[in-house]
């Protein structure tokens, strides 16, 4: 089976190009780095030709108001490119709980992504995913001032970024779900206590102030963000993953 992986150089995807492969399946890896744009078209149809299966794991540059334009177009062009080449599986990630945080321009967007697949030409498949481990770093970067990091109690199920690529390259190499798949990590953990978890693994000095209002997280209201029921739970452990 050819699988077109479009983000294949990025964090999931190139474990999902690798996952693929050694499943024995003809996995290609394409970007911006490899001359392929979703927003111009440039590369689109040779990078799609002949692939039985496109992985869609693209990501907006920024999380604000461009990132709905972002999904629009990459999207559009994108089917319109598979639909041609007569692909018969399409496959993107998005995020758990995507739908329950309106408040997020950037969760809107993936929505909006979800929407256009949703109604577009080819079979499909949606893999939502929690907070990825891999990301941790980057949150507290976001509401850092100094020796405090400010942190809301919201519940967050981290997953590793190994275990999401795993999951995606084997619904890739399946059957269309035409529907959805949540995958989470095995714990629950409060945004606050999980980045004093994280600062204490790291010998980072800095301390944790608990802000229900800090940050993009306190957007998100009860435990949207975290496994819902029929989720597929990922082994590797928070803790462990940081060890």
């Amino acid at each position: 089976m050819k699988v077109a992986v479009f983000g294949g150089t990025g964090l999931i995807g190139s474990r999902v190009v690798e996952n693929l492969n050694a499943a024995g399946h003809q996995a290609v890896p394409h970007s911006l780095s490899t001359g392929v744009d979703l927003i111009t078209g440039q590369g689109l149809e040779a990078a799609v030709a002949g692939a039985d299966v496109v992985v869609n794991l693209t990501n907006s540059p920024t999380f604000d108001d461009a990132s709905l334009p972002f999904f629009q177009t990459s999207m559009d062009n994108l089917l319109a490119v598979s639909e041609k080449a007569g692909v018969g599986h399409f496959v993107i990630l998005s995020i758990v709980g995507v739908d329950q945080v309106p408040e997020l321009v950037y969760y809107r967007a993936k929505v909006l992504q979800e929407d256009i697949l949703k109604a577009g030409p080819i079979p499909y498949s949606i893999v939502r995913a929690t907070q990825f481990m891999e990301f941790m770093d980057a949150t507290l970067s976001m509401t850092a001032d100094g020796d405090t990091v400010r942190l809301p109690r919201t519940p967050l199920q981290p997953i590793a970024a190994a275990d999401v690529a795993r999951v995606v390259a084997e619904v890739a190499a399946g059957s269309p779900l035409n529907g959805v798949v949540d995958i989470a990590g095995p714990d629950v953990y409060p945004l606050d206590e999980l980045g004093r978890l994280t600062l204490t693994a790291k010998s980072d000095s800095r301390s944790v102030i608990t802000d229900d209002t800090a940050g993009m997280f306190a957007a998100a209201h009860g435990d949207v963000l975290t496994a819902p029921k029929n989720a597929r739970i990922a082994p590797t452990h928070y803790t462990d993953w940081l060890s």
